[in-house]
């Protein structure tokens, strides 16, 4: 199975290359020759690399900068995933493409499930939201993927931050009011390839629409950066304490959403996926980055 995957040196991309088993080839597609604002070399690129699906890995995630940027993170996410939309149903191959929980606000009492209303309080949530709606409007052979809280051993993220914090820091201030579901890339693209092989091999039309794909369990960004701090001591590295705080007493450009739960049951209904508990993961991670 030959997959094309936009946005090459994200943590989904870097992921996907190294879960590819013999049987699944990973063409990454990318700048500077491969922008999704560009409607013609992004039908060139896909057309180009042949593929028997595209995964659409790629976006804007600057989420505070996008408040002051909102055309450049639209180009990105919405016109951008419409321009991967109509390669793919070119190409007759199906889409995968990766969404947020970003597209919610965030006051529900409970995780959101796909067919809750969205109403994304900014501009990284709007331009997401619009990129699923074309996404969907383009090509009905996809599957959109919402996920959140992504780390890895690879690039910038939340968990790599908090590793690299407990090396110098004594205490440090964490957010205790928003939960969500942390996610790790490597299991996400775990599961990207096990969707990947279904939608080539099979039309039924329940395996297209909307999904929640998260790690499972829940937690607070808090709860996170104590599980980070215990597997580091485990290891035999300093212990930073975590000062849990407020939204308030961290505030950003960007709203984040004091719930960013998402409900996996249609994933593991449909697809009979789950991604693994997110302790379990996040344990891995720091496994690896503190060998």
């Amino acid at each position: 199975m030959r997959i094309a995957v936009t946005g090459s040196r994200g943590q989904v991309a870097t992921s996907l290359r190294e879960r590819a088993g013999p049987e699944v080839e990973i063409v990454t597609l990318s700048r500077p020759d491969f922008a999704l604002e560009d409607r013609d070399g992004v039908l060139a690129g896909i057309a180009a690399a042949r593929p028997d699906v595209v995964i659409n890995a790629a976006a804007y995630t600057a989420v505070d900068k996008a408040e002051s940027e909102e055309a450049v993170a639209t180009r990105a996410n919405a016109d951008g995933a419409g321009h991967v939309a109509e390669a793919a149903a070119r190409a007759g191959a199906p889409l995968l493409h990766l969404s947020t929980d970003y597209v919610f606000d965030g006051a529900l009492d409970r995780p959101y499930r796909e067919d809750d209303p969205t109403g994304p309080t900014g501009a990284y949530g709007r331009s997401k939201l619009a990129g699923e709606r074309l996404v969907s409007e383009r090509w009905a052979n996809s599957a959109v993927l919402r996920t959140a809280w992504v780390y890895s051993p690879f690039g910038g993220n939340f968990v790599r931050t908090m590793l690299r914090l407990n090396e110098t820091r004594d205490e440090v201030g964490v957010v205790a009011d928003q939960r969500g579901n942390p996610t790790s890339a490597l299991d996400i693209a775990d599961a990207l390839i096990a969707i990947a092989r279904r939608l080539r091999d099979d039309a039924t039309p329940a395996l297209r629409g909307v999904f929640h794909m998260t790690g499972g369990g829940e937690a607070t960004w808090a709860d996170l950066a104590e599980a980070v701090f215990a597997e580091a001591h485990a290891r035999g590295r300093r212990l930073t304490r975590v000062r849990r705080i407020s939204t308030s007493d961290y505030p950003t450009p960007a709203r984040r959403p004091a719930n960013s739960r998402l409900d996996n049951a249609k994933l593991a209904r449909v697809y009979g996926l789950a991604l693994p508990p997110w302790r379990e993961s996040v344990a891995a991670c720091c496994a690896r980055l503190l060998t």
